[in-house]
């Protein structure tokens, strides 16, 4: 994962792990499956260590995806908020009052309508519940990346991914309950709360305190040296549990091999829909294209990571909503380096003359 630093020369590009994340999501799977059948009781055991209905072996995976990412985000940062309101409020629009809904209205539509005869009928809502968690959490270290890559204004993804992951705290609960509600998916309010604090208040807390830490003993150069240093960690942690889903889930994917392809064209519309969305607005705002084009990636990328994690803790491993939200995990590079491109060839149409 890319680095956030306020300095603009210190951003870097997308690494080789990062750009090739779909090909590995997609290793796998392979390997999640074949291990799922040759050692079923090896993936008995691990989903038997549970303790408050927390995998103890998915949340250690989780928290080193999520802390490293949480590592980059400074949060007197927010103090820049106000220099570009603009910016910051269209993505809040987005990220807060469209996404979360536009994806549940979309995977009514499609899972639990157009793809209906072709899905198994009771795993339905789980799918819809997986695609609800991963729209109610706003991305946070990829967008660096993608920032990065579109020349994008630095202090303002700075600024707006620490805005998000402050109201992330108070907003991904009520919202999620919402929402699963609204698509009468019963939610255990307790596991919802408890995986809020297991995956956002906890991380950011020991991220933060990790980071002050670093920074007081060798300032950024530090930081710099130590994010560095655990990045392949965040990343082979998160294929480690992309192994562990899919071992429990070989067999229903082998017994529906249209069910990836089909779960997919929810996210996809929705990325372009909200992405698409985020970037009239700012134009219809007079909104600067360095910061227009990080909006349209932020109001469209998601937290995955979250998302995986909350899906596991509520629905369990066997889910189909911890299915739906690795779906996610295996089109977000690809579809956001199309974002990416088509931000930056659209740069002349941004600038131009409303007359």
């Amino acid at each position: 994962m890319a680095t956030a630093s306020p300095a603009p020369s210190a951003r870097p590009g997308i690494g080789f792990f990062e750009r090739y994340l779909s090909v590995w999501v997609a290793l796998c799977i392979l390997v999640g499956i074949a291990l799922g059948y040759a050692l079923p009781g090896l993936f008995g055991t691990i989903a038997a260590m549970e303790v408050a209905k927390v995998n103890l072996v998915v949340a250690v995976l989780i928290w080193l995806m999520i802390i490293p990412m949480l590592l980059k985000i400074d949060f007197g940062s927010l103090g820049s908020v106000r220099r570009h309101w603009k910016g910051v409020g269209v993505t809040l629009f987005i990220n807060w009052a469209v996404k979360p809904f536009s994806m549940a209205a979309l995977g009514t539509v499609f899972l639990g309508w157009l793809f209906a005869p072709l899905l198994p009928a009771g795993a339905i809502p789980s799918y819809i519940a997986g695609l609800i968690l991963l729209a109610a959490a706003p991305c946070t270290a990829m967008v660096f990346v993608w920032s990065n890559l579109c020349d994008g204004e630095p202090n303002y993804t700075l600024s707006q991914v620490a805005l998000n992951d402050v109201l992330m705290v108070f907003l991904f609960a009520p919202l999620v309950a919402l929402l699963l509600g609204v698509a009468s998916v019963s939610v255990p309010w307790n596991t919802l709360l408890l995986s809020v604090i297991l995956y956002i208040v906890v991380p950011v807390i020991v991220a933060q305190v990790i980071r002050r830490a670093l920074l007081a003993s060798g300032g950024q150069a530090a930081l710099d040296r130590f994010l560095k240093a655990i990045g392949p960690v965040s990343l082979s942690a998160l294929l480690a549990t992309l192994v562990l889903l899919f071992g429990f889930q070989g067999q229903q994917i082998l017994a529906q091999p249209l069910v990836i392809a089909l779960i997919a064209v929810p996210i996809l519309i929705q990325v372009y829909l909200n992405a698409g969305l985020a970037y009239w607005l700012s134009r219809q705002f007079g909104v600067a294209w360095c910061v227009a084009a990080p909006a349209a990636l932020i109001g469209a990328s998601n937290f995955f990571e979250l998302a995986v994690a909350a899906a596991i803790s509520l629905f369990g491993l066997t889910s189909g909503a911890a299915l739906a939200t690795v779906v996610g995990v295996l089109v977000e590079v690809p579809v956001m380096l199309s974002v990416v491109a088509i931000v930056k060839r659209t740069r002349t149409w941004y600038e131009a003359s409303s007359a």
